[in-house]
């Protein structure tokens, strides 16, 4: 399992008990997985379908960092099913596991949209087709901000 994102904790994610609110890792959830399937279903206009029973184990602080795991467990023919894990960086527990979160992929009237991949990318050739126009046609190297003169040596 890849863990693609991070989060810190903070105030305003807490709960009464001073905790982790489970809504907001849900939100935090949702997004990593449509972001995720976006990408890999080439589709903007891909949404939430279902999630499968979820069961908190553990918890995060305030100044805690989170980080949030997906993986691939099935591709149907509309929709992408993906597995989630989201762990405590700092003591390593797991907070909680999600075995199904079904994402679909519609077309301009919302209805489910074949995608027709079956398995995962890890280029970026499945932009959705309206943004491919936004990118360089050849990827540009990343040049420094400061130079080494700015360092003194």
């Amino acid at each position: 399992m890849n863990f693609h994102s991070r989060k810190w904790v903070k105030p305003e994610d807490l709960n009464a008990n001073l905790t982790l609110f489970g809504g907001s890792l849900l939100r935090w959830i949702d997004e990593e997985a449509a972001i995720y399937s976006i990408i890999q279903l080439g589709n903007e206009r891909t949404v939430t379908k279902y999630m499968s029973e979820i069961n908190f184990v553990s918890s995060a602080r305030q100044g805690d960092i989170i980080e949030m795991g997906l993986e691939v467990v099935h591709w149907g023919t509309t929709s992408l099913t993906l597995k989630a894990v989201v762990r405590n960086v700092f003591t390593g527990e797991n907070i909680i596991t999600i075995d199904k979160i079904v994402m679909v992929s519609l077309d301009e009237d919302g209805n489910p949209k074949p995608h027709g991949y079956s398995s995962v990318s890890y280029k970026r050739d499945r932009v959705p087709h309206r943004l491919v126009t936004r990118r360089p046609k050849e990827p540009q190297a990343l040049e420094a901000t400061m130079d080494e003169t700015h360092f003194g040596r």
